[in-house]
């Protein structure tokens, strides 16, 4: 065996193509395919165990050099990832606004520079942007490979002379990362999902199988694999003959009456095929009952990664490793996985951008065809060139390439997106209303340590605003769309005078739990369990507190109209008119859950697409009717105000305004110039019913 080189293994090229394709199918058809984001666990293990098969050998041999190792790594890498950054960056010049470019500089920078993992980590939080709309969002994985490939062989490189000491090493690491990530993931899920520490422990697997197998624990018909690098343009073709001798070989036995179990190696075969059928079966149960409600990784995570390692220690003369893993088109997706990985998600994000809305099958067939074509493209015109290239001035050209790049995504994200470009010139104002991820009105130091709520701090997100080193005088309760009335507020003339707080991230009619926890999975959801019901305690201290100087309480954010809701918000109403409060209750909103209005004011887009009938206004009308009749029986000075008034005439609903600012910052949420807008409206309709007595 050669130093650099172990014996080629077509049944991992399936197990990749097996990898790429479930993430792709994933991504495309969500709800067709709802456990596919574990093909990139089944890459972590396939990556720890062919890069530690590699430095075991080369260290056996003497020829371990950590220079050639990591140019490999560059040569590796850098091609195919060098081209989607720049492509991104190409794309987005011309259709994103200003913050969103800046935004994809900053992912650039972090690609680059690969801490990707790190980035997404620190914008994670409810008010981010939708995964939609980061280009460079699966780039994360393979920051976290990198991460590994720079301390794992130094590490080996260290411990080599005592190699007693590496299956300690590794199984240490393996321990403490799995801990890590079942413990954390109860506590903060986002942390557990990008950060490598519980992360590391997939790929530490493979680098244990790679050792075990190294020290011939298992048997001899369980080689070491990995495609030859000078070789790699053959593969295909080695792979397939041998598929074909092994087949040939099988027939044989069968015409002459024998079978294959009747070798000298007749354990040793069984062994290998129900190793490779568990581990089959384990990927299959992780595709089909792993989903995002699950709590991931955490325990789940180990099925994909306890299957991948099967299947690869079955070795490839097991029957559905050299059957169905060594198929040539399988083989040949394996090869193209990289390139694949890297292209099919920009493509679905810049889709989804332009149309405001996820895709549908037809066109999700078309991005995967264009996928492969331009990962068959980069890989067979651009990697496996520079791939074979013995010039090591190569490298350093790549390095710098990677550098200036990421220079190009720093100084993007430094120019806040370029506010100049061409065709973005008269965008300013739009611009200001989409903030990205940066929604400044969720808190700020004055409220958070007037107020200080210690539970918030295991929250994804907290509201504490107040805009005066004052008493209360109006106080805005619910979730985010309470919340988001308040830029409304500050610039309105009827509350010019008063003290703001907005505090709470939870209906304010809601104990215990709520729908939103039925469909995600989080520990750190801020409405999950019993938590809206210390919310409620905390808010109505503070409320006790400041009677006497509190005028006005405004409810928004209903979502419930059966019996139990009513009566809990009758019961939060008499609470706060007991303490002389005025409480105005702003009714649900329209909700644009498919649609991003920021598609709709694109240069390229057409406003007419965020224009509608009145069928989504008409279905509020029965909510509506319930909670003004119930309510106002026993609390007729309750202010109701409907807010689809501004966004609706008598034939249709608009999220833009006759002057093309929009109504919304995204599907959802109403924008700035929205809020303002509505508490215009507000005043105008409402003014005379705020000076009505109070009933105590």
């Amino acid at each position: 065996m050669s130093n650099d080189h172990l014996n080629y293994r077509p049944d991992i090229d399936g197990l990749r193509a097996i990898a790429v394709l479930s993430v792709v199918g994933f991504h495309v058809f969500p709800t067709l395919i709802k456990g596919g984001f574990i093909g990139v666990d089944i890459f972590f293990v396939i990556s720890g165990f062919l890069i530690s098969s590699i430095i075991l050998n080369n260290l056996t041999n003497n020829n371990f050099s950590i220079f050639k190792f990591y140019s490999r790594r560059i040569k590796r890498i850098f091609p195919a990832l060098l081209i989607t950054l720049l492509a991104c960056l190409i794309v987005g010049w011309f259709i994103l606004f200003p913050h969103e470019f800046a935004q994809l500089g900053k992912h650039v920078l972090g690609g680059a520079g690969f801490f990707s993992n790190f980035t997404f980590w620190s914008e994670a939080g409810y008010f981010d942007n939708l995964a939609e709309t980061k280009p460079l969002l699966h780039l994360w994985s393979l920051g976290i490979e990198e991460q590994y490939y720079i301390i794992w062989p130094l590490l080996l490189y260290l411990i080599w002379k005592k190699p007693r000491l590496i299956p300690f090493v590794l199984l240490i690491i393996f321990m403490v990362s799995l801990t890590l990530n079942i413990s954390v993931v109860h506590r903060d899920l986002v942390a557990a999902f990008y950060s490598p520490q519980t992360r590391f422990w997939e790929l530490v697997a493979g680098s244990l199988l790679a050792y075990f197998i190294f020290k011939k624990q298992v048997p001899a018909a369980v080689p070491v694999s990995m495609p030859r690098e000078q070789d790699t343009e053959h593969s295909l073709t080695r792979s397939v003959a041998n598929v074909k001798k092994q087949a040939a070989l099988h027939k044989n036995c069968l015409k002459s009456g024998k079978a294959l179990s009747e070798s000298p190696n007749e354990k040793y075969y069984i062994l290998e095929n129900v190793s490779s059928l568990v581990g089959f079966i384990l990927i299959c149960i992780s595709l089909l009952f792993i989903n995002k409600t699950k709590i991931f990784p955490g325990w789940w995570a180990i099925l994909p990664n306890l299957g991948t390692l099967l299947i690869i220690l079955a070795g490839p003369k097991a029957w559905l490793n050299k059957t169905l893993l060594s198929h040539r088109i399988l083989i040949w997706i394996g090869l193209i996985s990289f390139p694949l990985y890297l292209w099919h998600w920009p493509l679905l994000s810049f889709a989804f951008i332009l149309k405001g809305e996820h895709i549908g099958i037809n066109a999700g067939l078309m991005i995967i065809l264009i996928s492969i074509m331009l990962a068959w493209a980069t890989y067979f015109f651009v990697e496996k060139p520079i791939r074979l290239n013995q010039n090591k001035f190569i490298v350093y050209l790549l390095i710098l390439i990677m550098l200036a790049i990421g220079l190009m995504g720093f100084y993007c994200k430094s120019k806040d997106g370029f506010l100049n470009r061409p065709f973005w010139k008269n965008f300013d104002e739009v611009n200001a209303q989409f903030v990205g991820p940066d929604w400044q009105y969720i808190k700020n130091d004055l409220c958070l340590n007037r107020y200080p709520f210690e539970e918030a701090k295991d929250y994804q997100w907290w509201f504490c605003m107040i805009n005066k080193n004052k008493k209360p005088t109006v106080i805005l309760l619910g979730n985010s769309f309470a919340n988001q009335l308040y830029p409304g507020l500050l610039h309105s003339k009827l509350f010019s005078n008063e003290t703001i707080l907005s505090i709470g991230t939870c209906d304010a009619a809601t104990v215990g739990k709520t729908p939103l926890v039925d469909l995600v999975a989080d520990p750190t959801m801020p409405c999950a369990g019993d938590r809206p019901l210390h919310q409620e305690k905390f808010i109505n201290d503070i409320i006790k507190q400041n009677v006497g100087s509190l005028k006005y309480a405004i409810i928004a954010g209903l979502y419930g109209a059966s019996e139990e809701y009513l009566t809990r918000l009758k019961s939060r109403i008499d609470f706060l008119e007991e303490n002389h409060i005025k409480v105005i209750v702003f009714l649900p909103h329209l909700l644009f859950n498919k649609k991003d209005v920021k598609s709709c004011i694109r240069p390229f887009g057409s406003s007419s697409e965020c224009i509608s009938d009145l069928k989504e206004r008409n279905s509020l009308i029965p909510f509506n009717q319930a909670v003004i009749k119930t309510i106002s029986k026993t609390n007729p000075n309750v202010v109701f105000f409907d807010p689809n008034d501004l966004f609706c005439d008598s034939k249709k609903c608009s999220r833009i305004d006759t002057n093309g600012l929009p109504f919304y910052r995204d599907q959802i949420h109403i924008s700035e110039y929205g809020s303002i807008k509505l508490i215009n409206l507000f005043e105008k309709q409402s003014a005379k019913n705020l000076s009505e007595k109070i009933i105590s």
